[in-house]
């Protein structure tokens, strides 16, 4: 006998869910796959190859000036593709995010450097670092919001875990993609293998693209469109109630400066210091893994708990265990390094960054939700992420110790665990847009 109209229903709107949950991680992880690669190869060759002729600090620290300009890009990104995804959908943008992302990435691989172009090459590099940045400030919020708007009440931060494990999936293949080539002469790396992940990412480009086709349009927005209530210009109605996107940047700040910190940055500090490179990939990989168990479910745990005091719990831990972890990395021991990486990132990070994707969608409505979450989630990264890898290589720099990385990682994670009490809890909120149906206490105090 088939199933009634409402069991066949429910099936497929299951089945749907699961698509846009794997096109969110697919996609996220290729997104982050192309950012992290970058961040990788900056601290490893990118100062030599691109800006010779300088001390290799002060190369460092332009090597890392192009890294911040993709974070400072992305705020733009939100922007833009948050704009025209408020207003003629999710999807569209999803897949342009991509196709520019992979893009920038594939020329990255085929530039040419300096000693070829002359000056020529760090603007080219520059350039497709800010495409980089734009496009990736694009790609969370439409692919977070894609699976909250799709999920249920009461499980939407189980599912948009899956977006966030993006992060640390990209990071992962990431590192086992830099691991591999680092393997080569440092001639050789120098010379070709630092471009093998660039050129890859195609391959990631095209997988991520054939499932994103897959998915329809978030059912919220498709009434929204319905009933013709879109918002002109959702970055104006955003910044007449400012207050909800200065919380969600301030929440995020933590978790975006142990990522960088712990990431990126810790290749170029933890090989300065002695570490051999191919230890430090190791490390970054095995907590790339231990996040990718904690995510989902530290993300489950704030659908029973609450948003806020997961995200409370990562935030203390990190401040608690910023200098031990440092500590750890000075050791200069292989499994000194791995448990640090694995405490600061795989664990602390893992907590705050868990709940974040839920939390940012349920602080805003469905007319502005694309331009909201993405001006707080981004401006987070711009503050805590941009500049935190060019700040720590200056006054490491000019105090001759690692201090300051253990003092920016302890002030985000501090910052984070202020403002959590500033925010309401968001978890039982609902996501109807309040234009539509009377406000209840939560959604009248959060939404734009």
């Amino acid at each position: 006998m088939p199933p009634s109209p409402t069991a066949s229903d429910a099936s497929d709107r299951t089945r749907q869910l699961r698509r846009v949950a794997l096109s969110g991680l697919l996609g996220t992880a290729v997104e982050f796959y192309d950012f992290l690669v970058y961040g990788t190869v900056a601290a490893l060759v990118f100062g030599e190859l691109f800006f010779p002729g300088a001390d290799p600090a002060v190369g460092t620290i332009a090597a890392f000036g192009t890294f911040a300009a993709g974070y400072v890009a992305r705020p733009i990104g939100g922007i833009v593709f948050g704009h025209f995804g408020d207003r003629l959908g999710r999807k569209k943008m999803l897949l342009l995010t991509m196709g520019l992302m992979g893009g920038a990435s594939f020329l990255i691989g085929l530039l040419p450097t300096y000693d070829t172009i002359g000056v020529w090459a760090p603007v080219l590099l520059i350039t497709l670092r800010v495409v980089q940045g734009i496009a990736i400030g694009g790609e969370w919020g439409g692919a977070t919001l894609m699976v909250v708007e799709h999920a249920g009440e009461k499980r939407r931060g189980l599912w948009s875990s899956f977006t966030q494990m993006g992060a640390p999936l990209g990071s992962l293949i990431s590192a086992a993609v830099v691991a591999l080539v680092s393997t080569l002469p440092k001639d050789q790396f120098a010379a070709w293998g630092w471009r093998v992940p660039f050129l890859l990412s195609v391959l990631l480009l095209g997988v991520g693209l054939f499932v994103r086709l897959q998915v329809v349009e978030s059912p919220l927005f498709a009434e929204v469109k319905k009933e013709r209530a879109e918002s002109r210009l959702p970055i104006l109605d955003v910044l007449k109630r400012p207050r909800p996107v200065l919380l969600a940047c301030c929440v995020g700040i933590g978790a975006f400066t142990a990522q960088s910190l712990l990431t990126s940055y810790l290749i170029s500090y933890a090989t300065g210091i002695g570490h051999p490179r191919p230890q430090v990939l190791t490390a970054l990989t095995v907590s790339a893994a231990v996040a990718l168990v904690v995510l989902p479910c530290a993300s489950a745990l704030s659908d029973r708990i609450g948003r806020r005091p997961v995200v409370l719990a990562g935030a203390l831990l990190s401040a608690a265990t910023a200098f031990p972890v440092l500590a750890l990395v000075d050791r200069k021991s292989s499994g000194a390094l791995i448990l640090a990486v694995v405490i600061g990132h795989g664990i602390s990070q893992s907590l705050m960054y868990g709940p974040l994707g839920a939390l940012f969608s349920e602080m805003f409505g469905t007319k502005v939700r694309y331009t909201g979450a993405s001006l707080g989630y981004q401006g987070a990264t711009l503050v805590g992420a941009g500049f935190s890898p060019l700040i720590a290589t200056s006054l490491v720099a000019s105090s001759g110790n690692g201090t300051p990385v253990a003092l920016l990682l302890c002030g985000g994670s501090l910052i984070t665990a202020l403002t959590v009490f500033l925010v309401r809890e968001t978890s039982r909120t609902s996501l109807i847009d309040p234009a539509s149906e009377l406000p209840t206490p939560h959604t009248e105090e959060i939404t734009a």
